[in-house]
């Protein structure tokens, strides 16, 4: 089975056809390399990612890449971990991850809430591009890329992150949230750019199962800057939020 990344060793990853960005087919969409980052981060002995933010330095370049990693605070509470993905020498993405230390139940738990049921058929609007094709897209309320600002749809991610590593909830997560601010988007695609130079996603917990739904809104103001945010769901409720500043231009 294909995976968006192969493996080289000694951290090294080759990028595959399921990393391409709708911007440019020689670069990647930010949702993998934000996952595989989030991978690389080991977290201490019971603890779990709670929030993980993500600059990405440029266009990123599918092509072979190395991943570095950095602690930066250790605890038994909470940690905070750097990564990076460095293609041709050059550092292209840096990621940062709390982890969070797990514990007793507290006194007060949020219940979780009913959801929509998943639609029964695929979209194929995001077909035009490597990354769209790797996860089944199906809609809430109509077709996806509406170009309304607002987007609601289900997502299942049906390759694993990387080739031999069993998917995590973790990972599902991570790999559709960046597209977020391209399923809410307020303009048609092939006419606009409308691109996040980071984005931030807070975990309350990983999904269960293999559905995340996502449901994102974009505003943006007179002077072509933008704001998406997008919040995470499984079956049984929310597991994430996820935010990001949009740079739009017309191609």
């Amino acid at each position: 089975m294909t995976a968006f990344y192969l493996p080289l060793g000694d951290d090294r990853y080759e990028p595959t056809d399921f990393t391409e960005s709708p911007w440019d087919p020689r670069m990647q969409h930010g949702g993998p390399p934000a996952a595989l980052l989030a991978h690389a981060m080991a977290p201490g002995d019971g603890q779990r990612l709670t929030r993980l933010s993500v600059d990405f330095l440029g266009p990123i370049p599918r092509r072979p890449l190395a991943v570095e990693v950095t602690p930066i605070k250790p605890g038994r509470l909470t940690s905070l971990v750097e990564a990076r993905m460095v293609v041709d020498d050059k550092v292209a993405v840096v990621a940062r991850g709390w982890h969070i230390a797990t514990g007793p139940k507290p006194s007060v738990v949020t219940p979780g809430e009913a959801q929509p049921a998943i639609p029964a058929t695929t979209d194929d609007s995001m077909d035009f591009f490597g990354y769209g094709r790797a996860t089944d897209w199906r809609g809430l309320g109509g077709r996806i890329l509406s170009a309304e600002g607002r987007g609601d749809v289900w997502t299942r991610v049906n390759h694993p992150l990387i080739a031999g590593v069993d998917l995590t909830g973790v990972a599902r997560t991570l790999i559709v949230a960046d597209a977020a601010n391209g399923l809410s988007t307020n303009f048609d695609l092939h006419e606009w750019l409308s691109i996040p130079p980071g984005m931030a996603t807070t975990f309350l917990r990983p999904p269960a199962g293999e559905w995340v739904r996502l449901a994102a809104r974009s505003d943006v103001t007179e002077d072509g800057i933008g704001l998406c945010t997008g919040d995470l769901f499984d079956q049984n409720g929310r597991i994430a939020q996820v935010t990001q500043p949009l740079l739009v231009r017309k191609r």
